[in-house]
């Protein structure tokens, strides 16, 4: 299995995990967040889902100065259709990273548009991935304030 392959199911798990999760979330509890400065529990879904296409363009190397979310305007309706308008970008995020090769893993060097830090390529993805995990914990925080029955995501 390559270094690529190997990113790449990780990322295919933690999604999966996410969205059983996701999946949980009553409709009732969509706009439900723990305190005021705190986003929804719905806003947090589309959070991570969005990301893929920022994600993407930083990782293509593409001008973020410019950068604008398909997601910018779209009303708030459900975990299901977040998850179904995200589903192109999620596959061209993850076909970008499929042609990535060991090579370009370890000596592509990607910034950060946010803070300006350098990472190479393969330890950015990797922490592309931890992104998502700490919203997966945060999200299962969320459901237990709640008073939500939690998945099972420890399999």
């Amino acid at each position: 299995m390559t270094q690529t392959e190997l990113i790449l199911q990780n990322f295919s798990e933690i999604r999966r995990r996410s969205t059983l999760l996701w999946k949980a979330l009553p409709k009732e509890f969509y706009s439900w967040k723990p305190d005021n400065s705190a986003t929804t529990a719905l806003e947090m879904v589309r959070h991570v889902l969005q990301a893929d296409y920022g994600w993407n363009r930083i990782i293509s190397q593409a001008d973020m100065r410019q950068y604008k979310t398909p997601w910018q305007g779209r009303p708030f309706i459900s975990v299901e259709d977040e998850l179904e308008f995200a589903e192109p970008y999620r596959k061209e995020f993850l076909n970008t990273i499929k042609r990535f090769t060991d090579h370009e893993l370890a000596n592509t060097k990607i910034t950060h548009p946010g803070n300006g830090e350098k990472k190479m390529l393969g330890q950015y993805l990797l922490r592309i991935g931890y992104h998502e995990s700490v919203h997966a914990g945060q999200f299962l925080s969320y459901l237990r304030a709640m008073g939500v029955e939690r998945p099972q995501i420890w399999d």
